[in-house]
């Protein structure tokens, strides 16, 4: 709940994700157990309300400033992305082929809104991922949605992405800040498909959902939008985050264990989403980006509405590849650190005249071969 300074108006939003869809509404709270919602919402009259489906308002007999809400049920979908969004939000309508389009910010900010800029990366971005997929967008609308006070970046909720208002520019920015806010657009589009159509079975395989959707929305930038240099920024800043938390005492490998819900909140991280994604873009170059997307397609068609595990994934890119991905997976995805490499002997008149290596690797993590 947010009371904006600017003309004291509330706006709501939820964030259900890991666990917190049962603190709202009675459910089984965990990925595996999908379900369709129906959701009816009280009002006030002035308000906007979102959820994953399109919603209905129809004033309340007897009661001039309530509206009543209904939502149609939603396809088969986890809980942790059910959304409700609600408050006098100024929005913005567009469409693109069959799918409705939304933008939604205060209305105190619907100056900066920017919806040419932010439509033009949405339009390019469904294109794009239908066309990788080989899958057409899956649900019936795509509103996004700049709210207050976020606790996140984004959030990929079906039909219902809600972002950090950051992403509404109120002076000048950089093209690396507008890359970025592209880039984030493109990451939660992802989603749509690997993690919302196609859902981790339990949230130890968090990165089938994150490093994906990472080295996707990078891919999308530079194939599809005016943003050509992701692979330079995935490199400078991606890559270079990923190496730097790998040697922390806290790593971990890129598909972790995670026993209990409390062990997901440690894993939002650079390693899940970040060293995953490179992960990903060396099976890409190992593999083929063809090869690798037939795979996804495979995986995506095989699985939508349901759930998935790090041995479907392999399963199904292997089926395209003809490679055997087990080895691999285990020496990258299921092995945390960095190997280390040093001279151990140079010559006296600083002339390279013989040169040893010395591989090493932290003891609590066996050497990578």
């Amino acid at each position: 709940r947010f009371k904006d300074p600017v003309d004291h108006k509330i706006y709501l939003h939820s964030q259900f994700e890991t666990f917190d869809a049962h603190r709202m509404f009675p459910c089984f709270d965990q990925p595996d157990l999908k379900a369709s919602f129906t959701f009816t919402v009280l009002a006030p009259s002035d308000w906007i309300v979102v959820s994953n489906n399109p919603g209905q308002a129809q004033q309340v007999a007897g009661k001039e400033n309530i509206k009543r809400w209904t939502f149609g049920a939603t396809p088969k979908m986890s809980s942790y992305l059910t959304a409700i969004v609600a408050g006098p939000y100024h929005g913005v309508r567009d469409r693109h082929g069959d799918v409705d389009l939304g933008l939604f910010c205060r209305q105190s900010l619907a100056q900066y809104l920017d919806p040419d800029e932010i439509f033009t990366v949405t339009k390019q971005g469904l294109d794009f991922y239908g066309q990788a997929y080989k899958y057409p967008y899956p649900f019936q609308k795509y509103d996004q949605l700049f709210v207050p006070e976020f606790s996140a970046g984004a959030m990929e909720n079906i039909g219902c992405v809600t972002f950090n208002e950051s992403m509404v520019f109120r002076s000048k920015v950089t093209e690396a800040v507008r890359e970025d806010r592209a880039n984030a657009i493109l990451h939660e589009m992802a989603h749509m498909w690997f993690g919302d159509l196609v859902t981790m079975r339990w949230w130890d395989d968090l990165w089938l959902n994150e490093s994906f959707a990472t080295f996707m929305s990078v891919l999308a930038q530079v194939e599809a939008t005016r943003f050509k240099n992701g692979w330079v920024t995935f490199a400078n800043q991606y890559k270079t985050g990923a190496r730097r938390q790998d040697q922390l005492p806290t790593t971990h490998p890129v598909a972790a264990d995670i026993p209990d819900i409390e062990s997901v909140y440690l894993n939002f991280d650079a390693i899940t989403y970040n060293k995953g994604a490179c992960v990903l873009r060396q099976l890409v170059a190992y593999v083929g980006q063809d090869t690798f997307l037939r795979g996804v397609q495979r995986y995506v068609k095989q699985r939508q509405y349901a759930n998935a595990t790090l041995a479907d994934f392999l399963s199904d890119v292997e089926a395209g590849s003809g490679r055997d991905l087990k080895a691999w997976s285990k020496v990258w995805l299921e092995t945390a650190g960095l190997n280390t490499l040093r001279p151990l002997a140079v010559s006296q008149s600083d002339t390279i005249g013989s040169l040893t290596i010395q591989q090493e690797a932290p003891p609590e993590h066996p050497t990578r071969t």
